[in-house]
C-alpha cells in the first residue's frame, strides 16, 4: 500500500514531565488471513483483468479497500449485484452456503478467500449440527463472519453477543449444547461470557480448539503487556474492524489511562498528548504496516521519537492462496502458492 500524502509538524513537540516514548507492539498489523485475501485480490486481478469483484469489504480496513478499487476491484454487498459469468472474491470473513449458491445460480467464477481460520469454524458448525447439537455461537450479531457462521446451519445455531445475554437465553436441551465463537473477539470477554454459559448448562461442551484465532489472541497479549505503562494508547484500525476495537477495550482494561482507535495518524489530536510521556501503538489484523510507520513519523514530530518495541509473540504463518490463484495464467506456479512458515 503506498504511503499516504503526510503534513509534517501536523503535532507539536510540547514539554512534559519526564522522557517521552513510543512502546510499539509486536506483533501487530496484517494476519496470515488477512494477507492471503489482500493477496488474492490482487492476484486476481493481475490474472482476470479489471474489474473484479469482491463481495463485502475484503478485510475491514478502509485504505486497503481504497487501494484495491485503485488497482479495479469493485466492491458490492451482495453477489446480485456482480454481472453475469464475472469473477468475485469472498471476504476473509467467509459467507454462509446461501451466499455461495446465489453465486452459482448467476454464474459467477468465485475465488474463495475466507480465512481458513473462520473455515474451521463453519466446519465446526456443520459437524456440530449433523450431531443434532445446539450451538451457541458467541459473536456479534450482523458482523459478516458471524453471519456466515450461522447460513451453515441457522436453524441449529443461536448467537450469543455477550455475557449479559447468557441468563435470558432459553433452549430445549441443556444437555446438548455446544459453543463456537467469532475469531476476532476479546480472549478475555468471551472466556466470561462461557463461564456464565456453563454456570447457567453444566453440560456445555467445549469445541475441539479454540475458535478465536492466534492473531487476535496475540494482538491482544501484546496491548496488555503495554497497557500498565502507557498514558496513551494508539490501536490503528477502521471502525468495523472487530479485533481493532477488542484491542482499545481491553488496553484501558489493563490499565492504559487513554485509549483511541485512529484510521491513520491524521485522526490524532493534539489534545490527546497533553501531559502524555509514554504512548503504546499497535494495529488491528487488517492494518498495513504502513499506517503505522506512519503514526510513528508524525509521534517523533512531537517528540515521541524513542520507540521501543515489546515483543511477545514471532508470527511466520502463511496461508496458501485460493486454489484458482495458484497458478498465473500460463501455469508458473506462484512463488507462495501453499503457504507454510517462513518468508
Amino acid at each position: 500500500m503506498p504511503r499516504l500524502r503526510r503534513q509534517e509538524g501536523r503535532l507539536r513537540d510540547l514539554p512534559v514531565d519526564g522522557e517521552k516514548k513510543v512502546l510499539l507492539a509486536a506483533p501487530r498489523g496484517y494476519c496470515a488471513g488477512v494477507d492471503r485475501a489482500v493477496v488474492a485480490v490482487e492476484r486476481a486481478l493481475a490474472r482476470y483483468g479489471a474489474p473484479v469483484y469482491v463481495r463485502k469489504q475484503i478485510v475491514h480496513n478502509v485504505h486497503v479497500v481504497r487501494t484495491l478499487e485503485d488497482l479495479g476491484a469493485v466492491f458490492v454487498e451482495e453477489v446480485d449485484e456482480v454481472p453475469e459469468g464475472a469473477h468475485v472474491v469472498f471476504s476473509a470473513h467467509g459467507v454462509s452456503p446461501a451466499v455461495v449458491r446465489a453465486a452459482a445460480e448467476r454464474g459467477l467464477r468465485a475465488i474463495d478467500a475466507t480465512c481458513p481460520l473462520v473455515t474451521k469454524v463453519h466446519r465446526e458448525a456443520v459437524r456440530f449440527a449433523r450431531q443434532g447439537r445446539r450451538i451457541l455461537l458467541i459473536g456479534h450479531t450482523g458482523h459478516e463472519e458471524v453471519e456466515g457462521t450461522a447460513g451453515e446451519a441457522p436453524e441449529y445455531v443461536t448467537i450469543v453477543n455477550s455475557p449479559d445475554d447468557v441468563d435470558g437465553l432459553e433452549v430445549e436441551d441443556p444437555a446438548n449444547l455446544v459453543w463456537l465463537s467469532q475469531t476476532t473477539l476479546s480472549v478475555d470477554e468471551t472466556m466470561e461470557t462461557v463461564r456464565r454459559l456453563r454456570e447457567r448448562f453444566p453440560e456445555l461442551q467445549d469445541p475441539p480448539s479454540d475458535d478465536i484465532c492466534y492473531a487476535t489472541q496475540n494482538r491482544q497479549v501484546a496491548i496488555k503487556q503495554i497497557a500498565p505503562q502507557a498514558d496513551l494508547v494508539l490501536v490503528v484500525g477502521s471502525a468495523n474492524s472487530s479485533n481493532s476495537v477488542r484491542l482499545g477495550e481491553v488496553a484501558l482494561e489493563y490499565g492504559a489511562r487513554a485509549a483511541h482507535r485512529i484510521d491513520d495518524a491524521s485522526e490524532v489530536r493534539q489534545e490527546w498528548l497533553d501531559g502524555v510521556r509514554t504512548i503504546g501503538v499497535t494495529s488491528g489484523a487488517s492494518v498495513p504496516e504502513v499506517l503505522v510507520q506512519e503514526l510513528l513519523d508524525d509521534l517523533a514530530d512531537a517528540g515521541y521519537a524513542d520507540v521501543e518495541a515489546t515483543v511477545t509473540a514471532e508470527e511466520d504463518l502463511v496461508f496458501s492462496l485460493p486454489k484458482e490463484l495458484r497458478e498465473d495464467a500460463a501455469g508458473n506456479r506462484d512463488a507462495r502458492a501453499l503457504g507454510g512458515r517462513g518468508r
